[in-house]
């Protein structure tokens, strides 16, 4: 190749590692997932927050914590033009507290019930599942600790995964307790730690947040951990009967879940109520969401002593676990009618007879670009509309359009003015 030759190739470009686009058909099943999550969050008195997608760096230093992996090893952080430390999203209940506090949201009705959905951002190993720019929707409920809420919480993450035919999932449940349970017990699996051989990196772990160790997936630190004390065994009357009274509700309620006192989630403002979902079909990227209630964190990033329970759902996991199990959420077809205009002027008529087909409540396309009849109607297969509208001189010249019912291959006409009371009645 020249030297001139190679100057004139250009560079294939494509999405950054890790960062899935979404695409039809995809797309559909992925505003499907997204839809029946909020839509669950909506029915039960959730209004909409748009967070900013990146934030003070110190937020999440702060609110998350600074032992985590999220904060440790996962933030895209940098200097923004004026030296400021800002970090991209890597979760969203922060964010919400943060916006409740400085909207001054908390000094209204109680609880504050917040929905939200879209991009977060973390630095790991891109893997089925798991993207360095991975989707979430989720929920908060601030200012307000009753168990009926934790129960509502989860039922509303359920009964999304209900909505959307979802079936072999499997709810773990379980209490990090409350301040009363939470220093005694450190102290003791602080003590239970320091006499296993664990590396440097994990004792220093287990000296910031002992309740992080619990969550190593090492085999050779899992096996030490075996005997390790539990926090449910250690919970003051308090907590435990909070734990007691949320199990109610939702055996009341009829959601399943199974007791799981080794759960951990990877963030550090967990206490009490803990939950995570979990499907089988995934292999070790299991979770498809969780949360839990988050009694300290308000206090921490400067508001009142307020307690707060949420839940965050992958999206990216959710659609992978719909797809092992063979269902499917998109729907069936991208329009309802598809319009076929054979001629300058019955593409003059067809265009304002499709915007008022739209204005109906339709979707709606047509045969763009002068195709002949043979590409027209394979435009109209491809769409999988339910009804194809088809105009030639001769139509024009009655008055008519011709509507094709594209299951059976039927067709009749139609007088022009009549065939929007036809498609949309």
């Amino acid at each position: 190749m020249s030297g001139s030759e190679s100057k004139g190739k250009k560079t294939k470009l494509s999405a950054p590692k890790g960062v899935p686009d979404y695409v039809p058909q995809e797309s559909a099943e992925f505003l499907a997932v997204r839809g029946a999550i909020l839509t669950a969050a909506e029915r039960a008195g959730y209004g909409y927050i748009e967070l900013p997608i990146f934030e003070d760096t110190t937020l999440y230093a702060r609110g998350v914590g600074e032992s985590t992996d999220v904060v440790s090893k996962e933030m895209y952080t940098f200097a923004d033009r004026g030296d400021r430390s800002v970090t991209l999203r890597p979760e969203g209940t922060a964010g919400v507290v943060r916006a409740v506090i400085e909207h001054g949201l908390d000094r209204g009705q109680l609880p504050v019930k917040l929905r939200y959905a879209g991009p977060f951002f973390r630095y790991e190993r891109p893997q089925a599942g798991r993207y360095r720019q991975l989707q979430q929707a989720g929920i908060e409920a601030i200012g307000i600790d009753d168990p009926a809420l934790d129960a509502e919480v989860i039922a509303i993450a359920d009964e999304g995964y209900k909505r959307l035919g979802l079936t072999g999932y499997r709810l773990d449940l379980t209490s990090l307790g409350d301040a009363q349970s939470r220093l005694p017990y450190r102290e003791k699996l602080q003590s239970f730690l320091s006499e296993l051989d664990l590396d440097d990196a994990t004792r220093e772990r287990a000296a910031i947040n002992p309740l992080r160790v619990l969550d190593d997936k090492r085999p050779e630190v899992r096996e030490q951990l075996a005997d390790a004390p539990l926090m449910l065994d250690n919970l003051s009357d308090e907590a435990a009967e909070h734990f007691a009274e949320v199990r109610r509700h939702l055996d009341a309620m009829g959601v399943a879940y199974t007791i799981n006192p080794r759960l951990v989630r990877g963030l550090d403002y967990y206490t009490k109520t803990t939950f995570e979902f979990v499907h089988e079909g995934l292999g070790a990227q299991s979770g498809i969401g969780g949360g839990g209630r988050y009694d300290g964190l308000m206090a921490q990033l400067g508001g009142q002593e307020l307690s707060g329970i949420g839940f965050g759902i992958g999206v990216d996991r959710t659609m992978l676990a719909l797809r092992a199990e063979g269902v499917d959420v998109a729907p069936a077809s991208r329009v309802d009618v598809y319009g076929v205009a054979l001629g300058t002027e019955s593409r003059a008529a067809m265009v304002p007879l499709l915007a008022e087909l739209r204005d109906a409540g339709l979707r709606v396309d047509m045969a763009y670009g002068n195709r002949g009849m043979k590409g027209a109607f394979k435009g109209a297969d491809r769409s999988g509309a339910a009804h194809t509208l088809v105009l030639g001189e001769q139509e024009i010249a009655e008055g008519n359009c011709i509507i094709k019912n594209m299951a059976d291959g039927q067709q009749r006409t139609v007088a022009l003015g009549e065939v929007v009371a036809t498609l949309a009645g």
